[in-house]
Order: structure tokens, then sequence, then C-alpha cells
């Protein structure tokens, strides 16, 4: 797993927590600077709260899905831009071509100027900063991508571990038989609190690109863990969706 660039997506509940944020960080860089595992990371922040915030407010005025689409995507460079005012030694970037070219060994891709020009992602709440992670890992020519969450990653119903690996498709089948946990919070009345958004699905059929999921919460160790060759793989936690 040596000589390798890896995109992460970092969920709310990580950034908008300054331990768990701390913690996520200082394992991707003892990965970096210690172990040198990989080479380089590059961060997609979440919308968090204030892309929560965007879907109580389309929910009561009734915005429309263009203008909370694209509101949401801001709201993930409003939250880049904050962990960078916070970690001076964390670049942030906006040009897919600067970001390709970059020998940062740590940076923000803000994400709004490049998916505005692309736009070829559909205007929907079906699309979260899940998705994007797994788009902008696609068009870099990544296998993967990693969703650092709160979570430890995908649970069926009365099962104390999470799945290892399960592919769209099986995920999809315990989605529709409703054999899959979910993950309660405050804003369960908009929209089921699944660990992934429905759309990355899709893109990971349509590009092959994998997504981890990976608790970053504080004390956690999922990150590190998952790199650690000297770790029984069977041990591990994570999931691993795949097409």
């Amino acid at each position: 797993m040596k000589g390798r660039t890896i995109i992460a997506k970092i969920g709310g509940k990580i950034f908008e927590n300054h331990e768990n944020l701390e913690y996520t960080l200082n394992q991707f860089k003892k990965l970096l600077y210690e172990k040198k595992v990989i080479d380089k990371l590059i961060i997609i922040p979440g919308g968090g709260s204030y892309a929560n915030f965007i879907r109580i407010l389309d929910r009561k005025l009734d915005i429309g899905d263009d203008l909370s689409h694209w509101m949401a995507i801001f709201a993930m460079n409003c939250n880049g831009d904050a962990i960078s005012r916070e970690y001076k030694d964390i670049k942030c970037i906006k040009d897919i071509e600067e970001l390709k070219e970059s020998n940062e060994f740590i940076s923000i891709f803000l994400p709004f100027d490049f998916i505005f020009q692309t736009d070829e992602l559909p205007h929907s709440w079906s699309v979260t900063s899940d998705s994007l992670a797994i788009y902008i890992a696609s068009i870099l020519k990544l296998n993967h991508c990693f969703l650092i969450k709160d979570i430890d990653g995908i649970f069926i119903k009365n099962q104390i571990e999470p799945i290892q690996e399960i592919s769209t498709k099986e995920y999809e089948k315990l989605r529709k038989d409703n054999k899959l946990a979910e993950f309660q919070t405050q804003y369960d009345n908009l929209k089921k609190s699944y660990p992934i958004d429905l759309y990355s699905l899709k893109l990971t059929n349509d590009f092959k690109t994998s997504c981890i999921i990976l608790n970053g919460s504080f004390n956690s160790k999922r990150i590190i863990e998952f790199f650690d060759d000297s770790i029984n793989q069977k041990e591990k936690i994570y999931t691993k969706i795949t097409n």
C-alpha cells in the first residue's frame, strides 16, 4: 500500500468536532510522514451543518433542487476554508489541474468551481459530498476513495460488527429488504440516515471507483489500523463498497 495518493472526504461529524478532526489529521500525518505508506492526501470537505441547514431551508421554503444543489456544494467550500484557516499548513486548491500537479503533502480541494463547470451530477439531495468524493476520485484516476465518518461502517440490523466488504448490488438488496441498520440523527425527518448517499452506488458502478468507510472519531484508530499490514485483515474495522 506504499507510494499512493489518496482522497478522503471528511464528514461534518468529524471536522465540526475539534478532537475528531485533530485525531483524523494526526492519523493521516503519521501515515504520510512517519510510516510513509501514502505520498499525498487530498481532503474533500463535507457539507456538514451548513448543508443540513440548506436541507431545512429547502423543506420550509421549497427553494428548489438547483439552488439547493449549488448552495450545498458551496457549503463544502466554506468548510474547507475553515479547516485551512485552523491548520495553516494545509492549502486549499480550487483548480483541478493545479490539484493534479500539486506537490502538497496534504491539500483541501474546494469543489464548487469544478463541479459547477462540469455539471455532470444530478441536482438532487441524493447527491451529497460522498458522491462528489467518488466523482473527483474518478477524475483523478484513483481506484477508490475514503469516506471518513463518525461510524465504523455499514451494519446489518442486530449485528455488532460492520460488513467489511459489500458490492453495490448487495447493498441495494439489503436496503430494499430493510435489513440495513439506520443511524439516528436530528435530521432523520428530512432523509434516511444511511451511511452513504444512494447516488454513490451508481458512481461506484459507473467509474469502478470503490469507497471505504472509516471511523475518524477520537480514539478510534481505524485509519491507522486500516493501513497497518501487521494487523490481520479480518480484525480491521471498515466497510468497502465495490462495484
